[in-house]
């Protein structure tokens, strides 16, 4: 699945328990008639896939949806999502990639011979 937006925010690296746990968090906005504000987890090694992204770039991000049960003390069973990435590309980078450079403006001449007669070039 990927998710394509702006992003809002980048938040640090966060470290949990004696074994490492690596996290970090990240927003991306959709562009859309209703833009949403998703929130999405990097863990472990992916955490540093965000460290040449900035807040405001377009970026295309891959996730995986998952998904957890949990039951309280109490016997209740809970349910819990959350979207983790695990590749992130710059949008406006890759459009530009594709397209060839376009030359200077001076770089051309003016067409100052147009007769409006001759407009039709097609051969039949």
């Amino acid at each position: 699945m990927e998710v394509q937006g702006k992003i809002k925010m980048i938040d640090d690296t966060k470290t949990y328990g004696s074994n490492g746990f690596r996290k970090r968090e990240m927003v991306v906005t959709t562009e859309e008639q209703y833009p949403q504000h998703i929130l999405i987890e990097f863990i472990q090694d992916k955490t540093d896939l965000l460290d040449k992204y900035n807040v405001g770039q377009n970026v295309k991000v891959s996730i995986n949806l998952r998904g957890r049960e949990w039951t309280n003390p109490q016997g209740e069973t809970k349910y819990f999502n959350s979207l983790n990435g695990w590749r992130i590309e710059n949008v406006d980078q890759s459009v530009s990639q594709n397209m060839p450079p376009m030359p200077p403006e001076d770089a051309f001449e003016p067409a100052n011979d147009l007769n409006e007669e001759d407009h039709d070039d097609l051969p039949f």
